[in-house]
């Protein structure tokens, strides 16, 4: 897996924090700092997500990704997944994420409750590497719904 990150302040007259990736798979993301009044040029012009805002993100799709596939292979009628993630943060650098909660909502017809449970355990557990990576400095914890649709 590649990724090229270039800062996007590099040349020309633009100044900030912006930051775009290049994928492997040939997309682009674009990431920005926060504003930073005291110091204008040290910080972003808020065009888009966090450098770890990206990090949650990608971790929601990634355990999202393992509970729709696992419940589809169980061979239920999955029509919907989201998973709301809150995080907090290390008050001193680095900045680790120290706690993360994930509440998922799993729409579908006749899902049991004992099956999102078990495809979210096994996603955490074992095939979400992002959620096993930031559980090595953060405690994460899940909680979910299934609501019939």
């Amino acid at each position: 897996m590649e990724c090229l990150v270039s800062w996007t302040g590099a040349s020309g007259a633009r100044s900030g924090m912006g930051f775009v990736a290049e994928t492997g798979s040939g997309h682009v993301l674009s990431m920005d700092g926060a504003p930073d009044a005291a110091a204008p040029a040290h910080g972003g012009q808020n065009l888009a997500p966090r450098p770890m805002e990206t990090v949650l993100a990608g971790t929601g799709g990634c355990t999202a990704y393992d509970v729709v596939l696992i419940l589809k292979r169980g061979r239920h009628e999955v029509r919907g997944c989201t998973v709301k993630l809150s995080a907090e943060r290390a008050e001193a650098d680095p900045k680790v994420f120290t706690r993360i909660h994930m509440h998922f909502t799993v729409t579908g017809k006749a899902i049991p409750a004992a099956a999102v449970q078990r495809a979210i355990a096994m996603s955490h557990d074992k095939y979400c590497s992002a959620s096993v990576m930031l559980g090595k400095t953060a405690t994460i914890d899940t909680s979910f719904e299934v609501v019939e649709g």
